[in-house]
């Protein structure tokens, strides 16, 4: 959250380089406060539980967060209730008369196919077109970065040899950006892709910032400039036991799988998992969401503006 402080204050300086928000009185008066408006576009076939993954970030904000549940139309779920999907889902004609402050766009178990021979994927673009003019600042997970920056960009995704599986070291490359301030140098983050993007592609495209990368997973965390577009390629997301579960789910396939790495304790799959990501998981979603919350319109009829505005600014520190 912002702090208030007096003007003219000489620390004020510096937290200006350190790009913490910091309010001038006159500003911090007259601020208007509302709830954030947040749509989660669930891709994931573990409908419920990456809903309560997602919420459980999101709850770390200071912040009141009204989210909203997408599912996309194109596509019909086999691992949820149909019943689950109608309370609590509506499909994207519900959404696109109106301006969001955020959306999450979501993973999905597709990365082994090509993206226009998955069955939503138009419909996914359509999304995608959208949000660039009615959602304040977008976030894609895992197959939902490739996706999003396979159809924004025009980056290949490449197939790797062997699945990308486990919890891997991570390098900060901006400590001053809103969206990792406060990370550590180093930092974990869960993969589970059988996909990557390469780092000389990202380099044509000035625009996008890799403000965090693996030293043998690859980009981990990229934005445009004015961050109304973040790619998460891991899953910050993930419990403790997601891998675990990934993994045994496998194994009782009969399907050829191996240890994720970084793991399990000894590699010994019997022994409860070490969570070491969680706090930059939370970190991550507090600071996109603070930042949101300070950069967004108050009025919704006048986000497409801000965003023109964010544009406009384009350096993602402000």
């Amino acid at each position: 959250m912002p702090i208030n402080i007096p003007d003219g204050l000489p620390a004020k300086k510096t937290l200006h380089e350190e790009h913490i928000f910091a309010l001038e009185e006159e500003v911090a008066e007259t601020q208007q406060i509302r709830p954030l408006k947040v749509i989660i576009l669930n891709l994931m076939p573990t409908k419920i539980e990456t809903e309560t993954q997602i919420l459980r970030l999101i709850s770390k904000s200071p912040l009141q967060v009204d989210c909203d549940f997408m599912r996309v139309s194109t596509h019909k779920a086999t691992h949820v209730s149909a019943d689950h999907l109608v309370k609590f889902y509506d499909t994207f004609d519900s959404f696109r008369n109106h301006n969001y402050d955020g959306l999450i766009i979501t993973g999905a178990p597709v990365e082994q196919l090509r993206f226009e021979d998955v069955d939503y994927w138009d419909e996914l673009c359509d999304i995608i077109d959208w949000s660039q003019r009615h959602v304040f600042s977008t976030m894609y997970l895992c197959w939902g970065a490739l996706a999003g920056l396979y159809h924004l960009y025009n980056i290949p995704k490449h197939q790797l040899g062997m699945k990308l599986f486990g919890v891997f070291p991570q390098r900060l490359c901006d400590e001053y950006n809103f969206l990792t301030n406060g990370f550590d140098e180093i930092h974990n983050m869960p993969h589970s892709r059988h996909a990557a993007i390469d780092t000389s592609e990202l380099a044509k495209h000035p625009e996008l910032h890799v403000l965090s990368e693996g030293f043998n997973s690859g980009p981990a965390i990229i934005a445009t400039q004015d961050l109304h577009e973040i790619y998460v390629t891991g899953h910050f997301e993930y419990g403790r036991d997601t891998l675990a579960d990934e993994y045994w789910r496998d194994f009782h396939r009969g399907l050829p799988t191996r240890l994720p790495e970084n793991y399990f304790p000894d590699d010994d799959p019997e022994r409860q998992p070490i969570f070491t990501w969680r706090a930059h998981a939370n970190l991550l979603y507090r600071n996109w969401l603070n930042w949101v919350y300070q950069m967004t319109s108050y009025e919704f009829d006048q986000i497409p503006a801000a965003i023109e505005k964010l544009h406009e600014q384009s350096d993602g520190k402000f």
